[in-house]
């Protein structure tokens, strides 16, 4: 059982229409589709047309409700692999056959918006991925995120109510930057840990493919002898983790709505498939109080240096939809979908989700959800459910309960040691009781954790990012508690949040701290990044062949970026494609510039002032920045100053300063190509951040 039978099985609901004649939904050719019936042909449409009305019905009933919560999302198949067999920890078959690609479906998706909102809005994002195991199928519904804003689901529809547009206007949507959202904040405090992962980078991905997941919640893993282990999940991206800047967020939001969509869709289509690593991270029940934090707060981590990760499989992405309603839209994740080995604990939000998931999918998709073709699993299915609403399956026989004798009693139960799924044997002692434990109620020590292990920049973007939101919200009493609020997690942040939003603070901030030169991004790799070579009419052609060899070489992907989308010819004739236009893209779409020489395509390009533009704001954004030739003299023209550019005396040597990489001769292509592709395998530079000088 692996990726290929669960293929085989979606084949079978496939509507394949390629060179079949056009249809009723009940087989009737249709002779025509561009007319409907009529007495005479100015006459009025005729009741009886009964194609026209089955299509209008249709069209009229299209749409379901979208989710209340992570409505916006993308899909997408692929296949899990364990490293190596989990029985000590877990009895549960997927984790055990290194040998064996479990089929995963995998839901991408954005938390506060509606479906037409933008995908690079800052917000949390669903990753949430169902195993379609022989046990049967796993859901495991998390965020990018590790922790969440309450302690207890009955706080739920509070928080989401505040998060999601004002209901006395609808705005604004798929933002957190008003005053309903902050004023729930500054009156809870336990939602801080999670308003500081918000508004740092991780707020903003760079793409799915460089984001994590996690399962927030405390679970359960429990072995074949009934040993239970608390458990978190994680998911690792290969790529590493990255983010895009806040005001390419916003670019973006407008100049491509689709960004984290088509990137996935794109990466998928051209073999660029993502891969992520599943991680665990184990409590021993003895140990569970052995920690300064409350283990079941899910609005708190678990610190790796006291309970390691441990690294058990790998998720690789590798086939997209074939239809997004079909599959991406009608894909029902519920948390309680777990499989023997799995199992819950008390963890009050956790609980909550048990029941919240199932309910949603019942008013979205109806009672026989499970039977779509995206939802349904590998495993066999038998019960004595029926019908319902878009009953898809049809059982023969009489008996539909248990115990009967009219089928012989079957279905039956199933023993454990036959798979039967038996919840954990946990001894539970107390009243009933409306309390929070008083283990949960520190909400400054982790967030005070957090800032404190920020970079330099990534303080400035916090701040900056407070800046924004709070700036927004209307209510100075409400801008005052939430300064109150992050003095608890850190006067020197509360004081630099305060003067930009107007707050009186009782000292002014410290100097924000500059990053040192030449700093730069983790996880180092050119794989997959997308890198822009400006050109126009007269380039140099041996210098672009050179440089994109060599960046293809790297796993990146070059693209050729001009004025107009017509094809552009080199210095010697050659005709060359031109992938996109200044006015189809921007700097904010690419990891990187390129800029090769010859005199003509130089001079075109510093006349232009959109490149120019391309050019500054990737310097802006600390993005890595190569020139060639008399391409450097562009890199001269655009408003970069204060660092070392290959100049008319430098004609024998590659010059690298702060992620810019030049080099005045054609003949060092072989040299600027490692630095360049080297530079490009950093992604940003945020030392240059603060040449506020550079427009962008």
């Amino acid at each position: 059982m692996d990726e290929h039978s669960k293929d085989q099985d979606l084949e079978k609901v496939r509507n394949r229409t390629d060179g079949d004649y056009l249809t009723t939904n009940q087989g009737v050719r249709i002779n025509d589709n561009q007319n409907s019936l009529k007495v005479g042909s100015r006459g009025p449409t005729l009741l009886e047309d009964f194609h026209f009305r089955e299509k209008i019905t249709h069209f009229d009933h299209e749409r379901i409700p979208e989710r209340v919560v992570h409505a916006r999302g993308s899909g997408a198949h692929g296949y899990f692999q364990v490293y190596e067999p989990m029985a000590e920890y877990t009895m549960a078959k997927f984790l055990q056959n290194p040998d064996i690609k479990t089929p995963v479906f995998v839901r991408f998706s954005t938390v506060v918006g509606s479906r037409g909102s933008a995908d690079t809005v800052r917000d949390a994002r669903g990753f949430a991925t169902k195993f379609y195991t022989e046990d049967g199928n796993y859901d495991l519904v998390g965020n990018n995120i590790p922790v969440f804003f309450i302690q207890d689901a009955v706080k739920f529809p509070d928080l989401i109510h505040a998060i999601k547009p004002e209901p006395d206007n609808e705005m604004p949507q798929a933002a957190s930057a008003h005053d309903t959202f902050w004023d729930f904040v500054s009156l809870t405090p336990e939602t801080t840990h999670m308003v500081m992962w918000l508004m740092s980078d991780r707020g903003i991905p760079r793409s799915f493919r460089m984001m994590e997941g996690f399962g927030v919640n405390t679970y359960r893993l429990v072995n074949e002898q009934g040993k239970s282990r608390f458990v978190k999940f994680h998911w690792k991206p290969i790529l590493g983790v990255h983010s895009l800047d806040w005001d390419e967020a916003q670019k973006l939001a407008g100049k491509d709505p689709d960004y984290h969509r088509r990137d996935l869709w794109e990466a998928i289509e051209r073999g660029d498939f993502p891969e992520y690593e599943f991680a665990v991270q184990m409590v021993e029940e003895a140990d569970e109080f052995k920690y300064g934090f409350d283990i079941l707060d899910p609005t708190k981590t678990w610190p790796e240096d006291a309970i390691p990760l441990m690294r058990i499989g790998k998720m690789t992405l590798n086939r997209n939809p074939d239809n997004f309603f079909a599959e991406t839209e009608q894909v029902a994740f519920c948390v309680q979908h777990v499989v023997p080995g799995i199992d819950f604990s008390n963890d009050p939000l956790l609980q909550g989700r048990t029941f919240s998931y199932l309910d949603t999918q019942l008013i979205r998709l109806g009672p026989n959800f499970a039977q779509l073709p995206i939802n349904q699993p590998l495993a066999k299915v038998s019960n004595n459910q029926r019908d319902g609403y878009m009953r898809y399956t049809i059982e023969p026989g009489k008996g539909a309960y248990d115990p009967n004798s009219v089928r012989n009693g079957f279905p039956k139960e199933a023993p454990a040691d036959e798979g039967g799924y038996v919840s954990y044997y946990e001894k539970i002692d107390g009243r009933k009781i409306r309390e929070r434990s008083p283990s949960f109620s520190d909400h400054f020590s982790q967030p005070s954790q957090f800032w404190a292990g920020l970079r330099p920049w990534e303080k400035e973007h916090f701040v900056k990012t407070l800046h924004f939101e709070l700036g927004k919200v209307e209510r100075m009493e409400i801008r005052q508690r939430v300064v109150e609020l992050l003095k608890n997690v850190n006067e020197d942040l509360a004081a630099r949040v305060a003067v930009g939003i107007g707050v009186p603070a009782e000292a002014l901030p410290e100097p924000v701290p500059v990053a040192p030169a030449g700093t730069v991004e983790a996880d180092s790799a050119a794989k997959t990044r997308m890198v822009a070579i400006l050109a126009a009419d007269g380039f140099d052609p041996t210098v672009v062949i050179e440089v994109r060899s060599a960046l293809e070489s790297a796993g990146a992907h070059p693209q050729i970026v001009s004025k107009f989308l017509s094809p552009i010819h080199a210095a010697n004739g050659e005709e060359i494609t031109v992938d996109k236009s200044f006015l189809t893209s921007g700097s904010i779409m690419f990891d990187a510039v390129f800029v090769p020489g010859g005199k003509q395509s130089i001079d075109a390009l510093s006349s232009d002032g959109d490149a120019l533009h391309f050019v500054n704001e990737a310097y802006r954004h600390c993005k890595p920045i190569g020139a060639v030739g008399e391409g450097v003299d562009l890199l001269i023209e655009s408003d970069i100053k204060g660092i070392s550019i290959a100049g008319p005396e430098a004609a024998e040597e590659v010059v690298s300063d702060e992620g810019v990489v030049t080099a005045r001769k054609p003949s060092d292509i072989h040299q600027f190509d490692d630095q360049f592709v080297d530079a490009v395998s950093h992604h940003r530079y945020w030392g240059r951040e603060m040449k506020q000088h550079v427009p962008a």
